[in-house]
């Protein structure tokens, strides 16, 4: 009897877990469809006083500090003054060469060689006349953040290469590059030395480009990233505050020679 009473409760505990593996297995209830409501957030959306009353103070203390004059340009500036390079641009790869430096150096014990930017990240031209706050959250709107790669001359001879064949005026400093009519390299230099392949060299860009913005792509080849938790709109703000008068021009660093015939 004892043997029996095994033998069924044996088979009714199968019973019972074949029955509960059953029924967790049954497939879940399917959702087949999203419907949604585009609401479009424009000038026809009525003020609600309350809220509006509360940001008030809020929206005014913003809007007095971009409109804060904190430098002077000597002229209107914009990206398309220039062929392979322009003031403007020339002014962004300065000023993070300028504001950046210190900090790499005060962490690492070296300094920067270069700085490569792109042209399309910047977003406005500077208008003549007074600088405010405002001015540079239009030049430069994105939350990019500048870093360091230390990389080989081999590298710097493929980026040398992109910047040629991309013949725009992507903003460089600590770099000089002459090229013929033909967009062929004939002198290409970094603090006026010439680029030694084996030689290790820093090279400061923003986190957009390192990660393959552009489709600078050679970045991601250096040897070692240092983020630096600067953000280059920070870095425009702190140099037109120390900044009297900002007049930056063309000059020489990214040109083609001419052929006089």
């Amino acid at each position: 009897m004892r043997n029996i009473t095994y033998s069924m409760n044996y088979k009714q505990f199968m019973c019972f877990l074949g029955l509960f593996v059953l029924i967790s297995c049954r497939p879940a209830k399917q959702l087949y469809r999203i419907e949604g409501n585009r609401l479009e957030i424009n000038d026809s959306l009525s003020i609600v006083r309350e809220i509006d009353g509360f940001i008030k103070p809020y929206r005014e203390h913003l809007n007095a500090s971009l409109d804060s004059v904190i430098s002077y340009s000597a002229d209107l500036y914009s990206k398309t003054d220039g062929e392979l390079n322009t003031a403007i641009g020339n002014m962004m790869a300065d000023l993070v060469y300028e504001q950046a430096n210190p900090i790499f150096k005060s962490r690492t014990g070296k300094v920067i060689d270069m700085v490569l930017l792109n042209h399309g990240g910047i977003r406005a031209i500077l208008p003549e006349g007074p600088i405010t706050t405002r001015e540079a959250f239009e030049i430069m709107p994105f939350e990019n953040s500048i870093v360091v790669v230390e990389m080989k001359g081999s590298i710097i001879d493929s980026m040398i290469n992109y910047l040629r064949l991309a013949k725009r005026a992507h903003p460089i400093n600590g770099l000089k590059l002459k090229l013929n009519p033909e967009y062929e390299v004939l002198e290409a230099t970094i603090s006026g030395s010439p680029i030694t392949e084996d030689k290790i060299y820093s090279v400061a860009t923003n986190d957009y480009l390192y990660y393959g913005g552009d489709r600078m792509n050679f970045f991601k080849l250096g040897d070692s990233l240092h983020t630096l938790n600067y953000k280059i709109r920070d870095a425009m703000i702190d140099y037109f505050s120390r900044t009297d008068t900002i007049q930056p021009v063309i000059d020489d660093r990214f040109i083609i020679e001419k052929i006089n015939k």
